[in-house]
């Protein structure tokens, strides 16, 4: 595992990126989020900026990947609260409002549609941004052997 030697907490799977393949997730380590890949030793974590929240987000939203483990499987709490981290270190006002609207939206119980449609919006409006999946699949590929 990756990110130093306090410890990874609240520990929650998304989904799995094909049928039998590894799940993906995230966690908490020292009050960070962290991009979470189950590996051959158990999982590997890995530094989750905005697009790995808000992709991580739309997925589960989506219902986009395969089942996660039960004991595992994040809720639509523990998503809230994934994305409500990241307001403090967004420093436009009109993407804070916009992932504002999306936590509402998540806190409302609104359809899974729905709630992606407004964590899209508060995802970058650059033109190369990747679509939510395979920006999930490009990290696990690029997190490395468990």
């Amino acid at each position: 595992m990756e990110g130093g030697s306090a410890p990874l907490e609240a520990v929650r799977a998304i989904g799995r990126l094909a049928a039998g393949g590894p799940w993906l997730g995230f966690g908490q380590r020292a009050g960070a989020a962290r991009f979470v890949v189950e590996s051959a030793s158990g999982f590997r974590d890995l530094p989750a900026d905005q697009d790995v929240v808000l992709a991580l987000a739309i997925a589960y939203f989506t219902e986009a990947l395969d089942g996660a483990p039960p004991d595992l499987e994040a809720t639509q709490s523990d998503l809230a609260s994934l994305v409500r981290q990241l307001m403090p270190q967004e420093a436009d006002p009109e993407r804070r409002a916009l992932i504002a609207e999306a936590i509402d939206a998540i806190d409302d119980g609104l359809a899974g549609d729905a709630v992606a449609e407004k964590l899209e919006a508060a995802r970058s409006s650059r033109a190369d941004v990747v679509d939510p999946v395979e920006l999930l699949s490009r990290r696990v590929r690029g997190s490395g052997p468990g």
